[in-house]
């Protein structure tokens, strides 16, 4: 993310920023950012899926020390790659990066891959602890940015063009901001605070002479960031490469010195344009200025939908979706996927760690996506054209085929008869009963109702998705995979009964006893800790479905109550379940203590081998 380089630049050089001691304030947080570096400070073994549960309680710390310091937080996230979609060719680039990391993992080197449901914990975290968000409807950076300036205050982010915006309350690194280690609080709560460095553009420019910080976002720009990378510019940055100082960040330091002559951007575009061929000029003058516009704060008034919870973008009204699509949005229940199958027609799968000589995890869920297509389709004008030709518009899906990214596109799905009429047009979606809106989720997922019936209604979604694993899954899940994803929901069961304070009366003797065995049974040491990827590529196509399920349960106004992910999955856990399982069937009776426990797995194990 941000301006290439930079970040490291100004790490390396430690005097571009001013020690800060954060308390008594409003804070604007890049939540992508955020969400991000919580997930690899949460220890989480990045090769088994995710630890939801120690994710959860890691958010939960860091706005705890937010709380205890009387900040006020405000999270803003992006959204959908929006409407131009600029940022494509960075896009690509990182999910490249992201499946080689991902290959890694697999072949037992280290590196780190996100969680799949990474981004649905979060949110679910943040309602849970009534932390106030907003998911942009495009990138969010310069939305962080007109917030932040309104009210005067900090921001957050790992982002480093938070460098070139400019700032009223200047940028916090978050490599710097040690919520871990909140200090002060002699004189009572009044004097605590979190140590953070905040990004000194004084100090900056200041190391380059006379620059003036109306060109940053011109430097930014030449040395390329998620939206412009000119070929055409080659020619420039050798020339004003930096001879001093070594390789490292050469071209960094040479186009920062070479801008500090100039007084303004114009006149230094003039100049830069010179070492460009003349065919060229005007369109580069073009696309320099476009790109030195997206370092202007926007004027978009999150504060609003702080105040309000409605969201007013130019770009969405252009958009032309319907309004309750921009609210769902906005508040986060519906994801960036969405938006983005909807606007463009073109998503990105995310890789997991699996078996890369198998077709990718997320081609169990492919018959699911393709509703979810064929429900967005009837937003579109060109529908009509469409089935007039007998062929419905393709969708452009970039996922994993073996170790490389790939292109594929796919046929939205004709949706089931009884759900073709104009009623289940995207407008009128949330007009439809809920009933039968319920009645094509389940339909999709090749499950009645009246098998869910002994399951416990928060946990209806994931059991009706394990029934569609177990289905569509190629190879076929073993008994022993799902026994062991089975235990591991009855566990997080468990934990709810026994931990939750709003849920007195639910828990028995008998639930506490066997809550206390399981932790002892935890606590033993594993004799195979060796990592099975096969049975690591089925868990990860169940987390696949997951999600897809996840999101058209969203678009349909969720007819099934969304399950807790902090308590449905834990990646060590289900391996470590999966193992045991091999060589002492006994596991099985883990939870023999709690009469309600063992009823619960027999009542899943039940209804998904019916």
């Amino acid at each position: 993310m941000g301006v290439r380089g930079l970040a490291g630049f100004v790490e390396e050089r430690g005097a571009f920023c001013a020690e800060l001691r954060v308390r008594d304030t409003k804070l604007v947080i890049d939540g992508s950012s955020l969400y991000h570096q919580l997930c690899f400070a949460s220890a989480a073994d990045p090769r088994r899926g995710g630890e939801y549960g120690l994710f959860a309680a890691t958010v939960s710390d860091f706005f705890g020390s937010l709380r205890a310091c009387r900040v006020s937080p405000f999270v803003v996230l992006d959204g959908g790659r929006g409407a131009d979609d600029r940022k494509l060719p960075a896009l690509q680039e990182r999910a490249a990066e992201r499946l080689r990391a991902a290959h890694g993992l697999a072949r037992g080197e280290g590196g780190c891959v996100v969680p799949l449901l990474s981004r649905e914990a979060f949110l679910q975290a943040l309602r849970r602890l009534g932390v106030p968000f907003v998911q942009c409807f495009a990138e969010a950076d310069r939305e962080i940015a007109g917030l932040a300036n309104r009210w005067g205050c900090p921001v957050l982010s790992l982002d480093s063009d938070f460098c070139v915006f400019e700032l009223a309350g200047g940028y916090c690194p978050l490599t710097h901001f040690q919520w871990r280690s909140v200090c002060g609080g002699a004189d009572g709560q009044r004097g605590r605070y979190v140590p953070a460095r905040c990004f000194s553009v004084e100090r900056f420019c200041g190391h380059f002479g006379a620059l003036r910080r109306s060109l940053l976002p011109l430097f930014a720009v030449m040395c390329g960031n998620d939206y412009i990378e000119l070929a055409a510019l080659e020619a420039f940055l050798s020339a004003v490469r930096s001879r001093r100082g070594g390789r490292k960040h050469a071209r960094l330091r040479g186009v920062l010195s070479w801008l500090s002559q100039f007084s303004e951007p114009a006149e230094a575009v003039d100049s830069v344009l010179k070492y460009v061929k003349k065919h060229q000029r005007e369109e580069v003058r073009d696309l320099l200025c476009t790109s030195m516009r997206d370092y202007t704060p926007s004027d978009v008034k999150l504060e609003d939908f702080f105040r309000s919870s409605r969201y007013e973008c130019e770009a969405a009204r252009k958009a032309g979706l319907p309004q309750w699509v921009l609210d769902a949005l906005a508040k986060g229940k519906l994801a960036p996927f969405i938006i983005n199958a909807l606007v463009l027609r073109s998503t990105f799968l995310r890789v997991q760690v699996e078996n890369m000589q198998r077709p990718s995890a997320h081609s169990t869920a492919l018959p699911i996506r393709r509703v979810i297509y064929g429900l967005l389709l009837k937003a579109s004008q060109n529908t009509e054209a469409a089935s007039r030709s007998n062929e419905l518009p393709a969708f452009c899906e970039f996922s994993r085929l073996q170790k490389t990214l790939k292109k594929t596109f796919v046929q939205a799905a004709s949706l089931p008869a009884g759900f073709c009429d104009d009623s289940f047009a995207l407008e009128k979606l949330v007009e439809v009963p809920m009933s039968r809106r319920q009645m094509l989720l389940l339909e999709t997922l090749g499950v009645q109702m009246s098998f869910l019936k002994p399951i416990p209604n928060h946990l209806q979604l994931p059991v009706a998705v394990t029934c569609y694993w177990i289905c569509c899954s190629e190879p076929k899940v073993k008994l022993h995979q799902l026994k062991a994803l089975l235990l591991m929901i009855v566990s997080g069961e468990l934990h709810r009964i026994t931990n939750d304070p709003d849920a007195p009366g639910l828990c028995a003797e008998g639930d506490v006893i066997a809550y206390k065995e399981f932790l002892k049974w935890k606590e033993k040491k594993l004799e195979n800790k060796d990592f099975d990827l096969d049975a690591g590529h089925g868990f990860c196509q169940w987390q696949c479905c997951l999600q897809m399920g996840f999101y058209l349960n969203q678009l349909l106004g969720s007819p099934l109550p969304e399950p807790d992910l902090s308590r449905l999955y834990t990646g060590t856990l289900v391996h470590r379940l999966f193992q045991e399982l091999k060589s002492t069937p006994s596991v099985e009776n883990l939870f023999s203590s709690s009469p309600k426990m063992t009823q619960l797995y027999q009542d899943l194990l039940n209804t998904v081998e019916s």
